[in-house]
Protein backbone atom coordinates (compact mmCIF):
# COMPACT_ATOMS: atom_id res chain seq x y z
CA UNK A 1 0.00 0.00 0.00
CA UNK A 2 1.46 3.59 -0.57
CA UNK A 3 2.29 5.31 2.23
CA UNK A 4 -0.47 8.01 2.65
CA UNK A 5 1.16 11.11 2.65
CA UNK A 6 2.00 9.93 -1.05
CA UNK A 7 -1.49 8.77 -1.76
CA UNK A 8 -3.13 12.11 -0.60
CA UNK A 9 -1.08 14.45 -3.08
CA UNK A 10 -2.33 13.16 -5.60
CA UNK A 11 -5.91 13.80 -7.48
CA UNK A 12 -6.89 9.65 -7.47
CA UNK A 13 -9.88 8.62 -6.41
CA UNK A 14 -8.31 5.79 -4.08
CA UNK A 15 -6.89 8.67 -2.72
CA UNK A 16 -9.80 10.32 -1.58
CA UNK A 17 -11.00 6.78 -0.39
CA UNK A 18 -8.02 6.80 2.05
CA UNK A 19 -8.55 10.24 3.05
CA UNK A 20 -12.59 9.82 4.33
CA UNK A 21 -10.98 5.96 5.58
CA UNK A 22 -8.69 8.19 7.62
CA UNK A 23 -11.61 10.59 9.02
CA UNK A 24 -13.67 7.79 9.98
CA UNK A 25 -11.14 6.13 11.75
CA UNK A 26 -10.09 9.05 13.56
CA UNK A 27 -14.16 9.68 14.45
CA UNK A 28 -13.99 5.81 15.75
CA UNK A 29 -11.33 6.70 18.52
CA UNK A 30 -11.25 7.60 22.08
CA UNK A 31 -8.22 8.15 23.47
CA UNK A 32 -8.68 8.84 27.56
CA UNK A 33 -6.37 7.98 30.40
CA UNK A 34 -7.36 6.82 34.23
CA UNK A 35 -6.65 9.37 37.05
CA UNK A 36 -6.44 7.99 40.79
CA UNK A 37 -5.17 7.90 43.95
CA UNK A 38 -4.17 4.68 45.01
CA UNK A 39 -5.94 1.96 45.96
CA UNK A 40 -9.63 3.95 44.42
CA UNK A 41 -9.83 0.69 41.93
CA UNK A 42 -7.64 1.84 38.63
CA UNK A 43 -6.52 -0.96 37.47
CA UNK A 44 -9.86 -2.69 38.56
CA UNK A 45 -11.48 -0.34 36.28
CA UNK A 46 -9.06 -1.11 33.40
CA UNK A 47 -9.55 -4.64 33.77
CA UNK A 48 -13.71 -4.20 33.25
CA UNK A 49 -13.42 -2.42 30.38
CA UNK A 50 -11.66 -5.19 29.14
CA UNK A 51 -14.19 -7.47 30.47
CA UNK A 52 -16.92 -5.65 28.29
CA UNK A 53 -15.53 -5.03 25.39
CA UNK A 54 -14.39 -9.01 25.39
CA UNK A 55 -11.09 -8.85 25.15
CA UNK A 56 -10.45 -11.36 28.62
CA UNK A 57 -12.83 -13.22 29.75
CA UNK A 58 -12.90 -12.76 33.57
CA UNK A 59 -11.82 -9.86 35.07
CA UNK A 60 -8.17 -9.79 37.32
CA UNK A 61 -8.16 -8.26 40.87
CA UNK A 62 -4.98 -6.26 41.86
CA UNK A 63 -4.94 -7.67 45.42
CA UNK A 64 -6.11 -11.47 43.72
CA UNK A 65 -7.12 -13.90 46.31
CA UNK A 66 -5.71 -17.77 45.58
CA UNK A 67 -7.09 -18.88 43.07
CA UNK A 68 -8.88 -15.74 41.05
CA UNK A 69 -6.75 -14.13 38.24
CA UNK A 70 -4.18 -11.54 38.94
CA UNK A 71 -4.85 -8.00 37.02
CA UNK A 72 -3.92 -7.76 33.31
CA UNK A 73 -2.70 -4.53 33.09
CA UNK A 74 0.23 -4.27 36.02
CA UNK A 75 3.28 -6.02 34.25
CA UNK A 76 6.12 -5.13 36.45
CA UNK A 77 7.09 -7.74 38.97
CA UNK A 78 7.32 -4.88 41.59
CA UNK A 79 3.41 -3.74 40.78
CA UNK A 80 2.27 -7.93 41.60
CA UNK A 81 4.01 -8.03 44.61
CA UNK A 82 2.19 -4.14 45.79
CA UNK A 83 -0.52 -4.47 44.17
CA UNK A 84 -0.17 -0.70 42.84
CA UNK A 85 0.47 0.55 38.94
CA UNK A 86 3.89 2.14 39.28
CA UNK A 87 3.88 2.01 34.91
CA UNK A 88 1.39 3.97 32.67
CA UNK A 89 0.39 0.83 30.40
CA UNK A 90 -1.15 1.52 26.97
CA UNK A 91 -3.97 -0.88 25.65
CA UNK A 92 -6.52 -0.89 22.90
CA UNK A 93 -9.86 -2.68 23.18
CA UNK A 94 -13.01 -2.69 20.85
CA UNK A 95 -16.07 -1.39 22.19
CA UNK A 96 -19.33 -1.13 19.99
CA UNK A 97 -17.58 0.17 17.17
CA UNK A 98 -15.17 1.85 19.01
CA UNK A 99 -11.58 1.47 19.51
CA UNK A 100 -10.74 2.71 22.93
CA UNK A 101 -7.34 3.54 23.93
CA UNK A 102 -6.63 3.55 27.45
CA UNK A 103 -3.80 5.32 28.96
CA UNK A 104 -2.64 3.64 32.57
CA UNK A 105 -1.40 5.99 34.89
CA UNK A 106 0.79 5.25 37.92
CA UNK A 107 -1.60 5.93 40.76
CA UNK A 108 1.50 6.78 43.37
CA UNK A 109 2.19 10.49 43.70
CA UNK A 110 6.14 9.80 43.34
CA UNK A 111 5.47 9.36 39.65
CA UNK A 112 3.46 12.57 39.04
CA UNK A 113 6.14 13.08 36.13
CA UNK A 114 5.14 9.81 34.10
CA UNK A 115 1.05 10.91 34.95
CA UNK A 116 2.00 14.17 33.26
CA UNK A 117 3.78 12.77 30.47
CA UNK A 118 1.22 10.22 29.72
CA UNK A 119 -1.92 13.17 29.61
CA UNK A 120 0.03 14.29 27.04
CA UNK A 121 -1.17 11.47 24.92
CA UNK A 122 -4.88 11.40 26.19
CA UNK A 123 -7.85 13.57 25.05
CA UNK A 124 -9.84 13.22 28.08
CA UNK A 125 -9.65 11.94 31.54
CA UNK A 126 -11.70 9.64 34.08
CA UNK A 127 -11.13 10.59 37.53
CA UNK A 128 -11.70 7.78 39.71
CA UNK A 129 -12.64 8.62 43.46
CA UNK A 130 -13.14 6.44 46.63
CA UNK A 131 -17.08 6.72 47.74
CA UNK A 132 -15.90 6.76 51.31
CA UNK A 133 -12.80 9.06 51.07
CA UNK A 134 -13.63 11.37 48.47
CA UNK A 135 -11.50 13.50 46.69
CA UNK A 136 -7.49 12.57 48.23
CA UNK A 137 -4.39 13.88 47.74
CA UNK A 138 -3.03 12.25 45.01
CA UNK A 139 -6.05 12.77 43.32
CA UNK A 140 -6.15 16.57 43.84
CA UNK A 141 -2.14 16.81 42.20
CA UNK A 142 -3.35 14.58 39.23
CA UNK A 143 -6.48 16.57 38.90
CA UNK A 144 -4.14 19.63 38.57
CA UNK A 145 -1.99 18.06 35.53
CA UNK A 146 -5.26 17.05 34.01
CA UNK A 147 -6.57 20.69 34.25
CA UNK A 148 -2.63 22.37 33.35
CA UNK A 149 -3.24 20.10 29.77
CA UNK A 150 -6.91 20.85 29.57
CA UNK A 151 -8.66 17.90 28.82
CA UNK A 152 -12.10 17.40 29.74
CA UNK A 153 -12.98 15.10 32.96
CA UNK A 154 -15.12 12.93 33.57
CA UNK A 155 -15.97 11.77 37.33
CA UNK A 156 -16.65 8.25 38.61
CA UNK A 157 -17.38 7.84 42.44
CA UNK A 158 -16.40 4.34 42.61
CA UNK A 159 -17.18 1.65 45.83
CA UNK A 160 -20.55 1.80 46.62
CA UNK A 161 -20.98 -1.28 47.57
CA UNK A 162 -19.13 -0.44 50.70
CA UNK A 163 -20.22 2.13 53.33
CA UNK A 164 -19.73 5.27 51.68
CA UNK A 165 -20.11 9.65 52.27
CA UNK A 166 -23.52 11.05 51.10
CA UNK A 167 -23.34 12.03 47.52
CA UNK A 168 -24.52 15.14 48.04
CA UNK A 169 -21.63 15.96 50.30
CA UNK A 170 -19.33 14.08 47.65
CA UNK A 171 -20.20 16.19 44.54
CA UNK A 172 -19.58 19.05 46.90
CA UNK A 173 -16.37 18.07 47.36
CA UNK A 174 -15.70 17.66 43.96
CA UNK A 175 -16.59 21.23 42.98
CA UNK A 176 -15.15 23.12 45.92
CA UNK A 177 -11.59 21.67 45.78
CA UNK A 178 -11.45 20.85 41.96
CA UNK A 179 -13.13 24.40 41.04
CA UNK A 180 -15.18 22.40 38.50
CA UNK A 181 -19.04 21.90 38.35
CA UNK A 182 -20.15 18.31 39.29
CA UNK A 183 -23.49 17.05 37.16
CA UNK A 184 -24.11 13.85 37.83
CA UNK A 185 -25.60 11.82 35.51
CA UNK A 186 -26.28 8.91 37.56
CA UNK A 187 -27.33 8.97 41.23
CA UNK A 188 -27.04 6.20 43.80
CA UNK A 189 -29.54 4.12 45.80
CA UNK A 190 -28.01 3.70 49.27
CA UNK A 191 -24.59 2.63 49.62
CA UNK A 192 -22.87 -0.52 51.41
CA UNK A 193 -25.14 -3.70 52.54
CA UNK A 194 -27.88 -1.09 51.49
CA UNK A 195 -26.78 0.00 47.91
CA UNK A 196 -29.93 -0.87 45.40
CA UNK A 197 -28.43 0.64 42.36
CA UNK A 198 -27.91 3.75 40.66
CA UNK A 199 -30.72 5.79 38.85
CA UNK A 200 -30.01 7.29 35.25
CA UNK A 201 -31.45 10.63 35.42
CA UNK A 202 -30.89 11.40 31.48
CA UNK A 203 -33.65 9.03 30.21
CA UNK A 204 -34.71 7.79 33.06
CA UNK A 205 -33.58 4.48 33.51
CA UNK A 206 -33.12 2.22 36.64
CA UNK A 207 -30.23 -0.28 36.91
CA UNK A 208 -30.82 -3.03 40.27
CA UNK A 209 -28.00 -4.10 42.07
CA UNK A 210 -27.07 -7.51 42.04
CA UNK A 211 -23.64 -9.11 43.40
CA UNK A 212 -22.65 -11.73 40.27
CA UNK A 213 -20.68 -15.16 41.29
CA UNK A 214 -16.98 -14.02 42.42
CA UNK A 215 -17.88 -10.43 41.03
CA UNK A 216 -16.07 -11.77 37.79
CA UNK A 217 -18.90 -12.09 35.15
CA UNK A 218 -21.54 -9.21 33.33
CA UNK A 219 -23.42 -7.47 36.31
CA UNK A 220 -27.11 -8.05 35.32
CA UNK A 221 -29.14 -4.61 34.23
CA UNK A 222 -32.61 -4.20 34.32
CA UNK A 223 -34.11 -1.24 33.36
CA UNK A 224 -37.90 0.88 34.37
CA UNK A 225 -39.07 4.37 35.00
CA UNK A 226 -39.02 5.52 38.34
CA UNK A 227 -41.98 5.29 39.57
CA UNK A 228 -43.27 1.88 38.18
CA UNK A 229 -44.19 -0.91 40.33
CA UNK A 230 -41.45 -2.82 39.58
CA UNK A 231 -38.89 -0.07 40.91
CA UNK A 232 -41.02 -0.36 44.31
CA UNK A 233 -40.73 -4.51 44.12
CA UNK A 234 -36.84 -4.03 43.22
CA UNK A 235 -35.98 -1.02 46.05
CA UNK A 236 -38.94 -0.85 48.50
CA UNK A 237 -40.93 1.93 49.31
CA UNK A 238 -38.75 3.72 51.37
CA UNK A 239 -35.75 4.04 49.24
CA UNK A 240 -38.58 4.89 46.17
CA UNK A 241 -39.80 7.73 47.83
CA UNK A 242 -35.97 9.19 48.39
CA UNK A 243 -34.54 8.37 45.26
CA UNK A 244 -38.40 10.97 43.97
CA UNK A 245 -37.31 13.48 46.07
CA UNK A 246 -33.59 13.23 45.00
CA UNK A 247 -34.24 13.15 41.49
CA UNK A 248 -36.71 16.30 41.96
CA UNK A 249 -33.70 18.42 43.85
CA UNK A 250 -31.03 17.72 41.23
CA UNK A 251 -33.10 18.29 38.49
CA UNK A 252 -34.53 21.58 39.90
CA UNK A 253 -30.92 22.53 41.51
CA UNK A 254 -28.41 21.33 38.50
CA UNK A 255 -28.09 22.45 35.19
CA UNK A 256 -28.32 19.80 32.22
CA UNK A 257 -25.29 18.48 30.98
CA UNK A 258 -23.72 20.58 28.13
CA UNK A 259 -21.60 19.01 26.68
CA UNK A 260 -19.27 22.15 25.44
CA UNK A 261 -19.11 22.98 28.80
CA UNK A 262 -17.74 19.72 29.35
CA UNK A 263 -15.34 19.39 26.42
CA UNK A 264 -14.16 23.27 27.62
CA UNK A 265 -13.14 21.65 31.12
CA UNK A 266 -16.28 23.58 33.24
CA UNK A 267 -18.07 20.62 34.08
CA UNK A 268 -17.64 16.87 34.79
CA UNK A 269 -20.43 14.15 34.82
CA UNK A 270 -20.22 12.01 37.44
CA UNK A 271 -21.08 8.79 37.91
CA UNK A 272 -21.67 6.16 40.70
CA UNK A 273 -20.87 2.47 40.60
CA UNK A 274 -18.70 -0.32 41.93
CA UNK A 275 -16.19 -1.26 39.66
CA UNK A 276 -15.05 -4.67 41.34
CA UNK A 277 -18.64 -6.06 40.98
CA UNK A 278 -19.10 -4.52 37.40
CA UNK A 279 -21.84 -2.39 38.57
CA UNK A 280 -22.30 0.93 36.83
CA UNK A 281 -19.41 0.63 34.47
CA UNK A 282 -21.55 -0.01 31.44
CA UNK A 283 -23.79 2.43 31.83
CA UNK A 284 -21.01 4.85 32.30
CA UNK A 285 -19.11 3.70 28.76
CA UNK A 286 -22.37 4.70 27.10
CA UNK A 287 -22.34 8.00 28.08
CA UNK A 288 -18.45 7.90 27.87
CA UNK A 289 -18.93 7.23 23.86
CA UNK A 290 -21.34 9.82 23.33
CA UNK A 291 -19.42 12.49 25.30
CA UNK A 292 -15.59 12.11 25.03
CA UNK A 293 -13.84 13.89 22.27
CA UNK A 294 -12.29 11.85 19.08
CA UNK A 295 -8.64 12.83 18.67
CA UNK A 296 -7.74 16.19 18.45
CA UNK A 297 -5.30 18.53 17.00
CA UNK A 298 -1.60 18.66 17.86
CA UNK A 299 0.65 22.04 18.62
CA UNK A 300 4.02 21.73 17.12
CA UNK A 301 7.03 24.46 16.94
CA UNK A 302 5.49 24.41 12.95
CA UNK A 303 1.98 24.91 13.79
CA UNK A 304 -1.14 23.35 14.24
CA UNK A 305 -1.24 19.24 13.17
CA UNK A 306 -4.84 18.17 12.48
CA UNK A 307 -5.62 14.55 12.37
CA UNK A 308 -6.67 14.29 9.28
CA UNK A 309 -3.28 15.78 7.89
CA UNK A 310 -2.27 12.91 5.05
CA UNK A 311 1.49 13.04 6.61
CA UNK A 312 1.91 10.26 9.22
CA UNK A 313 3.17 11.92 12.58
CA UNK A 314 3.56 10.44 15.99
CA UNK A 315 5.23 11.28 19.20
CA UNK A 316 7.09 9.68 22.29
CA UNK A 317 5.65 10.00 25.50
CA UNK A 318 7.23 7.70 27.39
CA UNK A 319 10.14 5.29 26.91
CA UNK A 320 10.35 1.79 28.83
CA UNK A 321 12.93 -0.89 29.12
CA UNK A 322 12.70 -4.44 29.41
CA UNK A 323 8.72 -5.04 29.25
CA UNK A 324 9.29 -8.40 28.33
CA UNK A 325 12.32 -10.11 30.19
CA UNK A 326 12.59 -12.54 27.36
CA UNK A 327 13.23 -10.38 24.84
CA UNK A 328 15.38 -7.47 27.29
CA UNK A 329 14.40 -4.71 24.55
CA UNK A 330 13.56 -0.95 25.17
CA UNK A 331 10.05 0.04 24.04
CA UNK A 332 9.10 3.66 23.39
CA UNK A 333 5.52 4.46 23.51
CA UNK A 334 3.61 7.13 21.11
CA UNK A 335 0.53 8.83 19.90
CA UNK A 336 -0.08 8.81 16.56
CA UNK A 337 -0.98 12.29 15.90
CA UNK A 338 -2.08 12.40 12.18
CA UNK A 339 -1.93 10.48 9.10
CA UNK A 340 -1.80 6.73 8.66
CA UNK A 341 1.53 4.47 10.53
CA UNK A 342 1.74 1.45 8.32
CA UNK A 343 4.83 -0.99 9.02
CA UNK A 344 7.99 0.11 7.95
CA UNK A 345 6.88 3.77 7.29
CA UNK A 346 9.44 5.94 6.35
CA UNK A 347 10.05 9.00 8.74
CA UNK A 348 11.93 11.31 10.31
CA UNK A 349 13.27 12.02 13.61
CA UNK A 350 12.20 15.68 13.81
CA UNK A 351 15.13 16.35 16.82
CA UNK A 352 18.40 14.49 14.80
CA UNK A 353 16.89 14.83 10.70
CA UNK A 354 17.52 11.00 10.52
CA UNK A 355 15.36 9.01 8.70
CA UNK A 356 13.65 5.97 10.94
CA UNK A 357 12.24 2.94 9.80
CA UNK A 358 9.45 1.97 11.44
CA UNK A 359 10.06 -2.13 10.78
CA UNK A 360 8.60 -3.14 14.50
CA UNK A 361 5.61 -1.72 16.47
CA UNK A 362 3.49 -3.40 19.07
CA UNK A 363 0.51 -2.77 20.92
CA UNK A 364 0.88 -3.75 24.09
CA UNK A 365 -1.71 -6.05 26.54
CA UNK A 366 0.33 -6.15 29.90
CA UNK A 367 3.46 -8.52 28.79
CA UNK A 368 1.80 -9.58 25.65
CA UNK A 369 2.40 -7.91 22.46
CA UNK A 370 0.49 -7.97 19.62
CA UNK A 371 2.28 -6.55 16.29
CA UNK A 372 0.61 -3.85 14.50
CA UNK A 373 0.16 -3.21 10.57
CA UNK A 374 -1.59 0.07 10.82
CA UNK A 375 -2.38 2.77 13.50
CA UNK A 376 -4.29 5.87 13.00
CA UNK A 377 -4.64 9.13 15.06
CA UNK A 378 -5.19 8.84 18.90
CA UNK A 379 -3.53 5.15 18.99
CA UNK A 380 -0.89 4.37 21.18
CA UNK A 381 1.95 2.14 19.66
CA UNK A 382 5.40 0.83 20.98
CA UNK A 383 7.99 1.27 18.87
CA UNK A 384 11.44 -0.96 19.50
CA UNK A 385 13.69 1.25 20.97
CA UNK A 386 18.06 0.94 20.15
CA UNK A 387 18.00 3.96 22.48
CA UNK A 388 17.00 5.94 19.57
CA UNK A 389 14.00 7.99 20.91
CA UNK A 390 13.79 10.45 23.77
CA UNK A 391 10.25 11.66 25.18
CA UNK A 392 9.18 14.26 23.66
CA UNK A 393 10.57 13.39 20.29
CA UNK A 394 8.77 13.50 17.35
CA UNK A 395 8.60 11.13 14.07
CA UNK A 396 7.17 12.75 11.22
CA UNK A 397 6.83 11.75 7.12
CA UNK A 398 6.40 15.23 6.94
CA UNK A 399 8.72 17.99 7.39
CA UNK A 400 10.96 19.07 10.55
CA UNK A 401 8.06 18.97 13.17
CA UNK A 402 9.18 19.62 16.71
CA UNK A 403 6.80 19.94 19.88
CA UNK A 404 6.98 22.43 22.37
CA UNK A 405 9.22 21.35 25.41
CA UNK A 406 8.14 18.66 27.60
CA UNK A 407 7.52 19.04 31.15
CA UNK A 408 10.00 18.03 33.62
CA UNK A 409 9.10 17.60 37.38
CA UNK A 410 11.85 18.77 39.71
CA UNK A 411 13.34 16.62 42.18
CA UNK A 412 12.94 16.62 45.69
CA UNK A 413 15.10 13.71 47.62
CA UNK A 414 18.69 12.84 46.11
CA UNK A 415 21.14 9.88 46.75
CA UNK A 416 24.20 8.94 45.62
CA UNK A 417 24.19 5.16 44.00
CA UNK A 418 26.61 2.41 43.32
CA UNK A 419 27.26 -0.97 42.77
CA UNK A 420 27.93 -3.62 45.24
CA UNK A 421 29.82 -5.95 43.55
CA UNK A 422 32.34 -4.43 41.18
CA UNK A 423 32.17 -7.46 38.82
CA UNK A 424 28.86 -5.60 37.72
CA UNK A 425 29.72 -2.24 36.81
CA UNK A 426 29.17 -2.58 33.15
CA UNK A 427 25.15 -3.69 33.61
CA UNK A 428 25.32 -0.83 36.52
CA UNK A 429 26.67 1.52 33.56
CA UNK A 430 23.88 0.48 31.50
CA UNK A 431 20.81 -0.05 33.69
CA UNK A 432 21.46 3.32 35.28
CA UNK A 433 21.15 5.05 31.78
CA UNK A 434 18.44 3.26 30.28
CA UNK A 435 16.27 3.69 33.85
CA UNK A 436 17.38 7.50 33.70
CA UNK A 437 16.34 7.87 29.78
CA UNK A 438 12.76 6.14 30.19
CA UNK A 439 12.51 9.00 33.70
CA UNK A 440 12.21 6.53 36.55
CA UNK A 441 14.49 8.60 37.84
CA UNK A 442 16.91 11.78 36.93
CA UNK A 443 20.73 11.36 36.89
CA UNK A 444 23.07 13.83 38.13
CA UNK A 445 27.28 13.31 38.71
CA UNK A 446 29.15 15.63 41.41
CA UNK A 447 31.17 18.55 39.40
CA UNK A 448 34.60 17.98 41.74
CA UNK A 449 35.90 14.59 43.53
CA UNK A 450 34.27 10.89 43.32
CA UNK A 451 32.09 10.69 40.45
CA UNK A 452 29.49 8.39 41.63
CA UNK A 453 26.09 8.92 40.18
CA UNK A 454 23.43 10.87 41.99
CA UNK A 455 19.71 10.16 41.63
CA UNK A 456 17.18 12.66 41.64
CA UNK A 457 13.63 11.74 42.34
CA UNK A 458 10.30 13.29 43.19
CA UNK A 459 9.54 10.85 46.10
CA UNK A 460 10.97 7.53 47.82
CA UNK A 461 9.31 5.03 45.99
CA UNK A 462 11.17 5.70 42.95
CA UNK A 463 14.61 4.81 44.60
CA UNK A 464 12.71 1.69 45.65
CA UNK A 465 11.55 1.20 41.84
CA UNK A 466 14.71 1.80 40.85
CA UNK A 467 16.66 -0.95 43.29
CA UNK A 468 13.93 -3.34 42.05
CA UNK A 469 14.63 -3.13 38.46
CA UNK A 470 18.35 -3.09 38.91
CA UNK A 471 18.49 -6.08 40.41
CA UNK A 472 15.24 -8.03 38.73
CA UNK A 473 16.38 -6.50 35.20
CA UNK A 474 20.11 -5.94 35.22
CA UNK A 475 21.41 -8.42 38.10
CA UNK A 476 22.88 -5.75 39.83
CA UNK A 477 22.67 -4.74 43.37
CA UNK A 478 22.55 -1.29 44.60
CA UNK A 479 23.73 0.58 47.59
CA UNK A 480 22.06 4.49 48.39
CA UNK A 481 23.76 7.07 50.56
CA UNK A 482 20.71 9.37 50.79
CA UNK A 483 21.65 12.94 50.77
CA UNK A 484 20.18 15.55 52.66
CA UNK A 485 19.33 18.17 49.39
CA UNK A 486 15.89 19.04 49.06
CA UNK A 487 15.89 22.12 46.30
CA UNK A 488 17.12 21.67 43.13
CA UNK A 489 18.53 24.63 40.73
CA UNK A 490 20.00 24.89 37.15
CA UNK A 491 22.39 27.20 36.72
CA UNK A 492 23.44 29.53 34.09
CA UNK A 493 27.25 28.73 33.99
CA UNK A 494 29.74 27.15 36.40
CA UNK A 495 30.52 29.13 39.11
CA UNK A 496 34.10 30.90 39.15
CA UNK A 497 34.77 29.97 42.32
CA UNK A 498 35.07 26.90 45.16
CA UNK A 499 31.45 26.50 46.01
CA UNK A 500 30.65 26.69 49.76
CA UNK A 501 27.15 26.16 49.87
CA UNK A 502 25.13 23.69 48.13
CA UNK A 503 26.74 21.22 46.03
CA UNK A 504 27.72 21.32 42.30
CA UNK A 505 26.43 18.99 40.06
CA UNK A 506 25.79 18.56 36.63
CA UNK A 507 22.88 16.65 34.85
CA UNK A 508 22.90 14.14 31.89
CA UNK A 509 22.78 17.26 29.53
CA UNK A 510 26.33 18.31 31.18
CA UNK A 511 24.32 21.37 32.18
CA UNK A 512 25.16 22.96 35.25
CA UNK A 513 22.93 22.66 38.69
CA UNK A 514 23.41 23.44 42.42
CA UNK A 515 21.75 21.10 45.13
CA UNK A 516 20.52 22.80 48.33
CA UNK A 517 19.28 21.46 51.85
CA UNK A 518 16.93 24.30 52.07
CA UNK A 519 15.81 27.36 50.14
CA UNK A 520 17.90 29.91 52.49
CA UNK A 521 21.18 28.45 51.09
CA UNK A 522 20.10 29.97 47.56
CA UNK A 523 20.33 33.33 48.75
CA UNK A 524 23.94 32.47 50.26
CA UNK A 525 24.91 31.31 46.71
CA UNK A 526 23.31 33.95 44.58
CA UNK A 527 25.44 36.60 47.18
CA UNK A 528 28.89 34.29 46.69
CA UNK A 529 28.38 33.85 42.97
CA UNK A 530 26.85 37.27 41.62
CA UNK A 531 27.73 35.89 38.03
CA UNK A 532 25.83 33.01 37.88
CA UNK A 533 21.52 32.93 37.35
CA UNK A 534 19.23 30.38 38.81
CA UNK A 535 16.80 28.79 37.43
CA UNK A 536 14.27 26.21 38.44
CA UNK A 537 14.45 24.43 34.71
CA UNK A 538 16.72 23.28 32.83
CA UNK A 539 17.29 25.22 29.45
CA UNK A 540 13.82 26.54 28.32
CA UNK A 541 11.97 23.15 29.71
CA UNK A 542 9.32 23.72 31.90
CA UNK A 543 9.42 22.33 35.63
CA UNK A 544 6.36 21.62 36.88
CA UNK A 545 5.79 21.77 40.31
CA UNK A 546 2.48 20.58 42.36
Amino acid sequence: MRRMSDAAHSHHPEAKREVSDLAREVGRRRTFAIISHPDAGKTTLTEKLLLYSGAIREAGSVTAKAGTAQATSDWMSIERERGISISSAAMQVDYRGYVLNLLDTPGHQDFSEDTYRTLTAADSAVMLLDAARGVQEQTRKLFTVSRERGIPIFTFINKLDRPALDPYALLDEVESTLGIQAVPITWPIGDGPDFKGVYERTNNRLHTYERTERNARRAPVTTAAPDAEEVTAAIGEAAQRKLIEDIGLLDSALPQLDRERFLAGEITPVFFGSVLTNFGVEVFLDHFLDLAPPPGDLVTTAGVLHPTDPDFSAFVFKVQANMNPRHRDRTAFVRVSSGVFHRGVQAVLTRTGRDVKLAQAHTMFADERATVDAAYPGDIIGLVNPGTFRIGDVISSGPGVQLPSFPRFAPERFATVRTKHTDRHKAFRKGLEQLAEEGVVQLFYPAQGARDPILGAVGQLQFEVFEHRMREEYGVEVLFDHQPYRVIRWLSRTPEKPVRFGMLVHDADEQAVALFRFEGEIKYFEDEHPEVKLADSPGATDVVRL
